[in-house]
């Protein structure tokens, strides 16, 4: 049966997602790339059992081309990441992020707060209230 769920989001650089969720986020870390080094096609990175792929929107086309010329990266999905203790990671990241939804309590028992990542995904994060 289902064991695991590893979004691949496509963005337009790969390279510069990497150092956003390394340097803005911080607890993300490189785990596997493609190439090697260099100009990114592809990454996985994780922050402790959070995993991410990364997958840049030209390599995508050359393997089916025509398929992804047309759409727009970002903007499509709100990444949900449960967190253990949100009011430190809040006040940490508040200044270094465009922040989409201040820190509040939801009618479904969550304490949340959205950012926008550097491709335009909405990234929440959210502890149990």
């Amino acid at each position: 049966m289902l064991r695991k769920l590893t979004p691949n989001l496509i963005v337009d650089d790969v390279n510069k997602t990497i150092e956003f969720y390394q340097t803005t986020l911080g607890c993300f870390e490189l785990v596997l790339t493609d190439p090697k080094e260099g100009r990114f096609d592809w990454a996985l990175m994780r922050c402790e059992d959070v995993e991410l792929m990364f997958q840049s929107k030209k390599s995508l086309e050359t393997k089916m081309p025509g398929f992804f010329s047309s759409m727009k990266t970002g903007g499509t999905v709100i990444i949900y990441i449960e967190v253990d203790s949100i009011e430190p990671l809040y006040n940490w990241i508040k200044d270094r992020v465009k922040i989409i939804s201040e820190l509040s309590d939801t009618q479904y028992r969550m304490r949340e707060f959205l950012i926008e990542d550097c491709n335009g995904f909405i990234v929440a994060f959210a502890e149990w209230a």
